[in-house]
């Protein structure tokens, strides 16, 4: 039977009746409930739901979304994407609150593992381990989305650009990671993105109990990649460079990961270690593993240096991590906790220096 979490009256967040676009846990909620908004919609289609038994217009039309564009997976038919527009209310208590919302949303959804997308979904989610996404059809279609986005925003106004925020869960946050690179490394914009239960590929060390074994096994580990890094830049043989990496660090993304997930949880110890290594006096080393990963640096071997750069580091982030109890893996990696209004949240913003 459909979940009764596709019904935004059942699970989405329905206090929320007033949207103060300056406040960080209401931009965390619309967000996460725009990106719900897609995989619901493309849960109405396995499901045929249709018109007034349609779910998924509810997750957008009651921040005052309307849907723009549906992003449709040219191998399977799926839905993976969507382009909201916001259409202001007609009375706003607080202007001022409402002049920081975005004019456009371009949002991703994640793998749903059900007939009708799971295939494909995790064939791209293969191709996400190995650095492939950008050479599939989705990734192309989502990033013409994006380019078209940004370039209706621009249009409005001088700066408007910036009023495309990307949002993406999972799967999606990887596509949303690629597309904002892609834009701030061309210089083209820096847009706002939020990305939820982001993959981070590496051994889960975050997932270790003893919290000196998960500091040395990094410092081994910085150490370790940092090596290999050097010895392969030496040799043109690739290795991502510090004034490549630094150049990303104007896109501060905002990054929401539950260390109970095993997905995402690395980012916790991934910006933390960074500041680790600065107080050990091994900041250069640090700097150098922040960047690379052994197991890009050796997919990049024999690309002139193409194709190994990790999808899944940069530079800079406002990251929030949900400290609160999680009792299992679907609740520690869903959508849905992002939105209530008792999470216990720790945020932290790191920049690269």
């Amino acid at each position: 039977m459909p979940s009764l979490k596709d019904l935004f009256d059942a699970s989405g967040p329905t206090y929320l009746t007033y949207v103060n676009w300056n406040c960080p846990h209401h931009r965390r909620s619309v967000m996460a409930s725009l990106v719900q908004g897609v995989y619901v919609l493309e849960r109405d289609r396995q499901w045929n739901r249709q018109g007034p038994d349609a779910r998924a217009p509810a997750w957008w039309r009651f921040f005052h979304f309307e849907l723009q564009q549906v992003l449709v997976d040219a191998a399977d038919g799926s839905i993976f994407g969507a382009v909201y527009a916001f259409q202001p209310p007609f009375r706003i208590p607080d202007p001022t609150a409402a002049a920081g919302a975005p004019l456009y949303v371009v949002a991703f959804r994640g793998t749903i593992t059900k007939k009708g997308s799971a295939k494909r979904d995790l064939e791209l989610d293969l191709q996400l381990v190995r650095n492939g996404l950008e050479g599939k059809s989705r990734f192309r279609a989502a990033m013409q989305a994006v380019h078209d986005t940004v370039a209706a925003a621009a249009a409005a106004g001088l700066g408007q650009h910036c009023r495309v925020w990307l949002a993406g869960h999972s799967l999606g946050s990887a596509i949303a990671t690629l597309a904002a690179k892609t834009l701030a490394r061309a210089g083209a914009a820096v847009l706002p993105t939020f990305l939820f239960n982001a993959p981070f590929v590496s051994a889960p060390v975050e997932r270790i109990g003893d919290r000196r074994v998960r500091q040395g096994i990094r410092i081994a580990s910085s150490f370790v990649t940092a090596g290999v890094a050097a010895v392969l830049q030496r040799g043109g043989g690739g290795g991502v460079h510090d004034a490549s990496f630094a150049a990303l660090a104007v896109w501060v993304p905002n990054l929401f990961v539950n260390p109970a997930d095993p997905i995402s949880a690395e980012y916790v110890g991934y910006f933390d270690h960074r500041r680790k290594m600065e107080a050990i006096g091994a900041g250069a080393v640090g700097r150098l593993a922040t960047r690379n990963s052994v197991k890009d640096l050796l997919l990049g071997i024999g690309k002139g240096g193409g194709g190994c750069e990790p999808l899944h580091l940069f530079p800079s982030a406002v990251l929030t991590v949900n400290r609160g109890p999680s009792p299992d893996f679907k609740t520690a990696h869903g959508i849905h906790q992002w939105w209530r209004p008792d999470l216990a949240l720790e945020c932290t913003v790191h920049y690269y220096t």
